[in-house]
């Protein structure tokens, strides 16, 4: 046991709050700070045995049981004795998405059925809510991006502009407003016309003055006798008496395994590093426990099974709201078990952070396989290298939609040529007999661009058809082309199959059961001395050195021991790829069928983009740019930053397409494969 004054801590790392909820499910860990909606996540997994046992409340409201509870305020002599009174009101709310000003009362009202025909299939489950909401209210301040889709964003509030009658900038229906937010909400109320607003109890207090927590009454000037509360059942009750609340949400809280052996000291290392963190001024206070000077760690009633915990606060069902049948999740394709269960966790994590439509996954043995299921409506989306998404267009009848970006460099990144600083390797010709690795075959970084350089160079001629074979001569000393059409044997003569199961079934397919496969195993070919060259992107050197891929094949592996090779001539420190790179070109993309309604191009977007903006933003959440289980570039590429709507028309994707243009002379060449 531990001094009651002493603070025993360590910090176990993990990839991302899904990941703490395994290694606390499996004794690896003893607890996670965690919002409700990861409360969610741990009630859903299979023979859980969770509990939140201590929860992170505001020093102004440390007793109050909620972090906040939802209500709606109408103007006291208002003419409605029941929430279906509320069809024609004029409704402020705090915003689009936001959990007492859309979530809660949208969930609570359907349960009712004040609000219905939230399925239409011809209406994406977004606008399935905002046209129900519309006819729900004669007008209402509604802020916020209504679609992550700036286009779709435009057109919903074009189509809907009752929604935004009553914001300050009702052209612009989005934030900053005087009218948003939940204090915004009761100005709508009291000054704007509003006759119903959504907001929570703190605010209905800070608005009128009245005392918060242990604090005393501040007048503001506004008359709560002229207000009250809209009940649930109909009712009204008197705003300066016990509110009515509609729904509310879970304070933030401590989760921990039932079979942790000593609660009360847990509970107390907490309160204790709480102390210590705040007395210090310590980032770590932050950063491990989610406490900051105006929030304290508080022991509560329980512990709490998850359900327990959500239901004693109504939230459950605000969390797996949805807007009914037809169910149509954006369905991922991918082509290994660890993309699968990314994928996987992508969904559960998702929908509990009320991304819509749902996410689902379908697995297929190679890329190639995933444009024909996408093409066959067996899935919906899957990302491309831009070389594929050519060949999803040309062959499958396949349309990008979604880019990846790539930080400073936005919606394009750099092709290079990597080789070991020991080499003698002075220019694209030296490479003449040597022995290459690439990413897969028609991808961009891996096959056309190289393929391109050594055609412009005429270090290939251009009748040399099928460029297959040209290439195989060129790197006589043998190759690793994943996907190769049926051809020369060179081209395959390098690949390894499974090196970490042993396992040569797939040996040389554009799959993660080939682990030269893509950029990472590109690099990894080349590092582990089977090539001399790699055609990767101008990340991947330092992704998998300098401790920055934990696989047992990278260790010890340093940035400075590889070159980039120019394509004038000479070499540069890989650091040094804008100005020592083989092209600029375009990003990795999201591809679906070109048979796809508007609408339900539209619920793709959504989804996707949806999840883009949040996980860029927290991927302590959920991490979707980055390694998953050790594995690289699964769903998305790690180098990317986030994602938005595709455009095809920039001078990188023009020239690209030239690039593709002269690789495709050669007509009789069997059709790029992945």
């Amino acid at each position: 046991m531990a001094s009651e004054t002493a603070l025993h801590m360590h910090c176990v790392p993990a990839r991302d709050r899904t990941a703490c909820l395994d290694k606390i499910q499996h004794h690896d860990a003893d607890f996670v700070p965690v919002d409700p909606e990861d409360i969610f996540l741990a009630s859903k997994i299979t023979n859980q045995s969770f509990i939140v046992f201590k929860e992170i409340r505001t020093k102004e409201e440390p007793d109050e049981e909620f972090r906040y509870e939802a209500v709606a305020v109408i103007h006291k002599n208002q003419n409605i004795t029941s929430v279906q009174g509320l069809r024609g009101l004029k409704s402020c709310h705090t915003g689009v998405g936001r959990n007492v000003g859309y979530k809660i009362p949208i969930t609570k009202l359907r349960k009712m059925g004040v609000l219905t025909n939230l399925n239409d299939p011809d209406m994406t489950p977004r606008e399935n809510e905002l046209h129900a909401l519309s006819q729900l209210f004669s007008k209402a301040c509604l802020v916020g991006k209504w679609a992550p889709d700036p286009a779709q964003n435009q057109a919903l509030k074009e189509r809907y502009p009752n929604l935004c009658a009553l914001c300050e900038h009702p052209e612009q229906c989005d934030y900053p407003d005087k009218y948003s937010g939940y204090d915004g909400a009761l100005r709508c109320l009291a000054e704007n016309g509003g006759e119903v607003a959504w907001t929570k109890v703190y605010y209905v207090k800070k608005h009128f003055g009245l005392p918060i927590g242990a604090g005393e009454a501040v007048p503001t000037g506004e008359d709560p006798d002229n207000y009250a509360f809209l009940c649930p059942d109909g009712t009204k009750k008197p705003i300066t008496g016990r509110p009515c609340i509609w729904a509310a949400r879970p304070w933030q809280g401590y989760i921990t395994n039932t079979d942790v052996e000593d609660m009360s000291e847990l509970r107390s290392q907490i309160s204790l590093a709480d102390n210590i963190g705040e007395t210090e001024h310590a980032a770590w206070l932050s950063k491990v426990l989610d406490l900051n000077n105006k929030t304290v760690a508080v022991d509560n009633g329980g512990p709490f099974s998850p359900q327990q915990y959500l239901d004693k606060a109504n939230y459950t069902d605000v969390i797996e709201r949805d807007t009914g049948d037809p169910h149509r999740p954006v369905r991922f394709c991918v082509t290994s078990d660890t993309e699968l269960e990314k994928c996987h966790v992508l969904r559960r994590a998702a929908f509990s952070r009320d991304i819509r439509p749902a996410f689902d996954c379908v697995q297929e043995s190679t890329n190639q396989d995933c444009m024909a299921t996408v093409r066959d409506n067996g899935a919906d989306v899957i990302t491309l290298d831009g070389g594929d998404v050519f060949t999803a267009m040309r062959e499958y009848n396949l349309k990008p939609i979604i880019a990846e970006q790539y930080g400073e460099h936005g919606s394009m990144y750099y092709a290079v040529a990597v080789v070991k600083k020991s080499s003698s390797y002075q220019s694209i010709a030296d490479l003449r007999g040597a022995k290459s690795c690439h990413t897969g075959y028609g991808r961009t970084a891996g096959w056309n661009v190289p393929l391109y350089l050594l055609l412009n160079q005429s270090l290939i001629s251009r009748t040399s058809c099928p460029y297959s074979e040209a290439v195989s001569t060129f790197f006589s000393g043998g190759s690793c082309v994943p996907g190769v059409p049926h051809g020369p044997e060179l081209l395959c003569s390098l690949c390894a199959g499974n090196l970490d199961t042993g396992d040569r079934t797939y040996a040389c397919s554009a799959s993660n059961n080939e682990s030269f496969f893509g950029y990472t195993g590109a690099f990894r070919c080349l590092a582990s001395g089977a090539g001399d060259v790699a055609f990767v992107k101008h990340t991947t050197v330092a992704e998998n050195t300098d401790g920055n891929n934990t696989a047992a094949w990278a260790a010890g592996l340093h940035s400075s021991d590889f070159e980039l090779l120019c394509p004038n001539g000479g070499r540069a420190p890989v650091e040094q790829y804008s100005r020592c790179h083989l092209a600029e070109v375009p990003p990795h993309m999201v591809v679906t069928s070109n048979d796809k309604s508007d609408n339900v191009l539209n619920e793709i977007r959504h989804a996707v983009l949806a999840a883009g903006d949040l996980y860029s933003r927290r991927p302590d959440l959920f991490k979707l740019f980055g390694d998953f289980d050790g594995t690289k570039d699964l769903l998305f590429k790690n180098s990317a930053t986030g994602l938005r709507a595709v455009d095809t028309g920039t001078p990188v994707m023009q020239h690209y397409t030239e690039m593709l243009d002269v690789i495709r002379t050669c007509e009789n060449q069997t059709p790029a494969q992945e």
